[in-house]
């Protein structure tokens, strides 16, 4: 006789909410992060390499003000729930509805730098405020 196939799935109603009871709430923000990524048909960022034109969606961690040779940069954190990409708006102080916690879809070509992604002066569109 041979074993049924092993699924990484949890079974029955009562395992799954077992599971999800003794994952983090991290862990559970990531998942939802990468399944909004594939349902939005958008490269994971885990995925994308030097040089590479992408599209990729997340959510903003952080939102600083920093300088880059002396011209304003606004620079933010968007996590997917693979890896982190640094988003930087070169010559903006403040731009509307950039703030930690909100949603959005970026465009534009990686850059590595330090050994992070970055994508510099990318397009972008805010995900509506209900669908967060």
């Amino acid at each position: 006789m041979s074993a049924a196939p092993r699924t990484d799935k949890p079974a029955g109603r009562f395992r799954r909410l077992l599971d999800r009871l003794s994952t983090s709430q991290e862990e559970l923000e990531s998942v939802e992060l990468q399944e909004d990524s594939a349902a939005s048909g958008c490269t994971r960022i885990a995925e994308c390499s030097d040089r590479q034109i992408v599209k990729v969606t997340g959510t903003l961690r952080t939102v600083t003000l920093r300088p880059r040779a002396g011209v304003p940069a606004l620079e933010a954190e968007l996590f997917d729930g693979t890896a982190p990409l640094d988003v930087v708006w070169l010559g903006r102080r403040s731009i509307v509805g950039i703030e930690p916690g909100r949603k959005l879809i970026a465009s534009g070509r990686i850059s590595m730098s330090h050994g992070r992604r970055v994508l510099f002066n990318p397009k972008y569109e805010l995900r509506p405020l209900g669908q967060e």
